[in-house]
């Protein structure tokens, strides 16, 4: 072969222009097709199979039986043809009957033909046809041939679906089957029903130029975007809040790597040497990529070429004049947002009144993105398979993240079902929003206080809607997580100012950051999350924040000033030792005299409270409780510690139940533990807001909850229907001599009453 890859396939990309550009019919263009392919790369054979029904179909051949097309069909995966299509990889035989895949065709009158190689039509990643040239000398065909019938086959792609050859289901690999309704399973991440349409987080870039008219103001365009990319890049890399040496640093150097790749830019711009645009270009290395992924064995070396195509696909977003996420764009009608992964500042970005759930690719229980999402009651699951391929944009979908499944393309019935379901659920709201204003006083008379946990500024407004008694819990977290950056004390001063302002005369229990761990944020120094092989168990929370004195000074002047005049709560997290609390209300009193040397105003009061989640703190109580105004235990946290669990692992997270009787039993002798000391005690986290899980804890003592906003209404409504003097002697018989299934028995006894629970 005398010319080179990029001129073959430049002249047959101009003959192939003006075919399309032409009125011919489709079959007379493929037929003009197979024959130009065949001319400039000199081939005996070139033949196009396209998908149809399922099935690879003979559409045009210049060098077979005229009479096989239309006829010859195989399935994917059958013979070298169907196997090209299975594998979306290529083949490249000097004798094709020698392959253990080969299958005689003999209406084609192939026979006389050695060598074959083939290359996948692939449209949206998915390969809708093969096109192949055959000869009748035993030869492996050159790179430069291979390189040819590659770049051609991705025109082809988009020609062939521009005129429609193929189906659109079939472009996008969907079955009959797969293209009316299905069912996809995840992990619940954030429990509830939504229903809206498909919207990709990151919208796919459709290439609707193919060949470029001007090749060096195409390669300028790549120029122009490879130099912001790697502005981008160095600009992460050289940002010293990543930290030195850690997970950060190994990521970004693996971009830096693939940015200034000249092979990687190099190829590109052979491929627009060939006369394709500069999207098409990256498309076309994009897809020479995928296919080395799939041969590639080594883990480590599949995550580097994963690394290469997110940086890719930036590089092809930046081009194409993309760079944004579908929330820039805003949300048009109720949706359920697809992504691999979010960052809560992403989902924040999101109109709330539009966003009804997410599906992530990936996600895990421990994810920042949960927790937001949890805060804006916006139902998650995530690790679902098989989104990408069954998925589309526009897609109608019904999420019941409660179940841990999504319906695609729900059949009418089965989305009337649901909405059924869906009106049931929010007339039992607006049930529980009429109580709104009613005092939860059981039935002989004794008052639960019923908080609400949170941790935006916008959550304040469900303080309200709920007639909660005060935040029982507000994660002073939240705002460390969404910012690129260290939040300024003006920041922090501003946000805690306007929940008070928006709480009124009702209490706030702000506690004191719980970052590190599993939540980390890239500004800290990155040995944080990345030497912990339990970060549940490491150094977070009130462990680093006593390290870094500064950050906790900043929080402390802030909480003090934003609440000048008015009583302020503090609560430290994951306090295990009392000397722990000591010191951090420490850090509260030298800013408390800052303040009063500078003559600011103060709070009327300060009261100091610990968070019980470390079993030992339960150890040294007596010594702790003279120094507390409360107590909140955090079970969340506390349970997995009691069993050893971590509770993001999909094995545990049902394994040990809040109602085990070693967890009631531990929460029985904390509270009688602090009866006459004078402390107000409580429970904050999930446990408190399920029905059941509430009854155990008013039965064991407990008269301070703290949920999350969606359970005040159910929890009221469940203290109504109470009589504790019951309750507590039904607990006390239970925990005596528990049996194994504590659940069932409990539910028994709320059943026997017509107490309904979760």
């Amino acid at each position: 072969m005398v010319m080179t890859a990029a001129a073959a396939a430049r002249q047959i990309l101009m003959r192939l222009t003006e075919v399309m550009a032409s009125r011919m019919h489709a079959q007379g263009k493929l037929d003009q097709v197979v024959e130009i392919i065949g001319e400039c790369l000199s081939s005996e054979v070139c033949s196009i199979y396209l998908l149809r029904e399922g099935m690879l179909e003979l559409f045009a051949t210049r060098g077979l039986n005229q009479s096989a097309v239309h006829v010859t069909r195989m399935a994917i995966g059958e013979g070298l043809t169907g196997q090209i299509a299975r594998k979306v990889e290529t083949l490249n035989l000097a004798e094709a009957k020698a392959h253990p895949d080969f299958q005689y065709r003999p209406e084609t009158g192939e026979e006389k033909f050695h060598s074959f190689a083939g290359v996948p039509i692939v449209y949206r990643e998915r390969a809708v046809g093969v096109l192949c040239v055959q000869h009748v000398e035993p030869r492996r065909y050159e790179d430069v041939e291979i390189e040819a019938l590659q770049t051609t086959a991705m025109v082809l792609s988009e020609l062939i679906a521009n005129a429609e050859l193929v189906d659109e289901e079939e472009a996008l690999g969907l079955t009959a089957e797969q293209s009316g309704p299905q069912t996809l399973a995840g992990l619940t991440l954030v429990k509830g029903l939504g229903a809206g349409f498909a919207v990709y987080h990151q919208p796919r870039v459709e290439i609707t130029q193919v060949m470029a008219q001007d090749i060096e103001a195409e390669r300028e365009r790549v120029y122009r975007a490879f130099d912001k990319m790697r502005e981008q890049i160095d600009s992460l890399a050289s940002q010293a809040e990543f930290g030195v040496g850690g997970e950060h640093e190994e990521v970004l150097e693996t971009y830096k790597m693939f940015a200034y790749d000249e092979g990687w830019s190099r190829r590109i711009n052979e491929a627009i040497d060939s006369g394709l645009t500069a999207e098409a270009a990256i498309e076309r290395v994009q897809q020479h990529t995928r296919m080395r992924m799939r041969e590639i064995d080594d883990p480590l070396l599949a995550d580097r070429m994963h690394d290469l195509e997110d940086l890719a696909n930036r590089l092809l977003r930046i081009v194409a004049g993309q760079v944004g996420t579908a929330a820039s764009q805003g949300l048009r009608r109720d949706t359920i947002l697809i992504a691999r992964n979010l960052g809560p500042a992403e989902l924040l970005e999101y109109d709330k009144r539009r966003l009804k759930g997410v599906i992530l690719e990936e996600g895990s229980l421990t994810a920042h993105v949960v927790i937001v999402a949890r805060a804006m009651n916006v139902p998650v699951i995530g690790r679902t398979k098989g989104v990408r391929t069954t998925i589309r944009e526009g897609d109608e979908i019904l999420l019941d993240a409660s179940a841990g499944s999504a319906i695609v393309r729900p059949l009418p019935q089965v989305a009337d079902a649901f909405q059924a379901r869906f009106a049931k659920s929010r007339e039992k709201q607006a049930a529980y929003a009429s109580l709104r204003d009613v005092e939860p006083f059981t039935r002989c008379g004794t008052r639960i206080q019923v908080m609400m946990n949170a941790g935006l500024r916008d959550d304040m407004a469900a303080l309200a809607m709920t007639g909660a008694d005060g935040v029982g819990l507000f994660r002073t977290e939240f705002q460390f997580l969404v910012s690129a950056t260290l939040p300024q004390r003006e920041r922090q001063t501003r946000l805690y100012r306007d929940v008070l302002d928006a709480a009124g005369d009702k209490p706030v229990i702000f506690r004191t950051v719980d970052i590190g761990g599993d939540k980390s944020v890239p500004y800290l120094a990155s040995e944080i999350a990345a030497q912990d092989e339990n970060p549940a168990m490491g150094w977070r929370a009130l462990r680093l924040a006593l390290e870094r004195e500064g950050l906790m000074k900043i929080q402390a002047r802030s909480l003090l000033e934003a609440a000048a005049g008015r009583t302020l709560y503090v609560m430290f997290p994951m306090v295990s030792e009392p000397w722990e609390f000591d010191a951090a209300k420490q850090v509260f009193d030298e800013q408390i005299a800052f303040l009063r040397a500078q003559r600011k105003r103060l709070p009327e009061s300060v009261r100091f409270g610990a968070m019980l989640e470390v079993p030992a703190l339960a150890e040294v109580l007596d010594l702790l409780l003279p120094r507390l105004s409360f107590l909140s235990i955090g079970t969340n946290d506390l349970t997995q510690f009691l069993f050893a669990a971590d509770r993001a692992n999909p094995k545990l997270a049902e394994r040990y139940d809040w109602l085990s009787p070693s967890i009631l039993r531990f929460l029985r002798r904390v509270m009688q533990s602090s009866i006459g000391s004078g402390v107000d005690i409580g429970v904050c986290g999930e446990m408190g807001g399920r029905r059941l899980e509430a009854l155990a804890l008013m039965g064991i003592g407990y008269r301070r909850l703290s949920i999350t906003p969606a359970a005040v209404g159910p929890i009221k409504e469940l203290v109504r229907k109470v009589d504790l003097a019951e309750l507590s002697a039904a607990m006390t018989a239970l925990l005596a001599d528990p049996s194994r299934n504590l659940r069932a028995e409990l539910a028994a006894w709320a059943d026997a009453r017509d107490i309904e629970y979760d």
